[in-house]
């Protein structure tokens, strides 16, 4: 039987596909009110204060499929210490508990990370080349920026979700990839 202190987890990026904590059961889930966005500059894990990249955040406005975690109640705390640690140093979140509609319809509260628009690591929207070209130049400590777009795209199809927009963006990445490698400046 569930405990009801139980903790969900809502993951949208890199949490999918490497949570780094242990859980008891994983669903997929919907977030109402918010999208899965490259709006959060990473000077750290995909990029350099010198050269940032562009990692996920989940921006006002849409919906976003992903997965969300049950953490048994007595692993919760450090389950969100570990969460606070990862997400919330240097970075433009906001910790907050939102409602996710899990597949089969039962509603659960569940932790996640929403973009902070006041932060100076929050990138907002923009055009399609530009943050092709940022994702494609960039490295960080986690390594290229570009491996993080592919790893959030293979995990999202390996749990049937559609996602046109990262698609389109690393279909422009690919592109600008290729004028490089034969030569040709950006």
């Amino acid at each position: 039987m569930k405990n009801h202190d139980d903790l969900w987890v809502f993951g949208y990026g890199s949490l999918m596909w490497r949570p780094g904590f242990e859980y008891d059961e994983v669903r997929p889930a919907v977030l109402e009110g918010w999208r899965r966005d490259f709006c959060v500059w990473s000077r750290h894990w995909r990029g350099t204060p010198e050269r940032p990249g562009l990692v996920l955040g989940l921006d006002k406005g849409g919906s976003c499929r992903g997965l969300a975690f049950r953490v048994p109640g007595e692993r919760a705390a450090a389950v969100i210490d570990y969460l606070d640690e990862r997400e919330l140093i240097g970075y433009a979140y906001q910790a907050r508990t939102l409602p996710v509609r899990l597949d089969g319809g039962a509603t659960v509260e569940a932790y996640t990370f929403v973009a902070d628009t006041a932060h100076h690591h929050y990138a907002g929207a923009m055009p399609l080349e530009r943050a092709a070209a940022i994702i494609m130049d960039a490295e960080g400590r986690a390594g290229l920026n570009r491996d993080y777009l592919i790893n959030t795209i293979r995990q999202l199809e390996k749990d049937g979700f559609a996602e046109p927009g990262l698609h389109r963006l690393l279909v422009e990445v690919e592109r600008q990839t290729g004028i490089i490698e034969a030569g040709s400046g950006i």
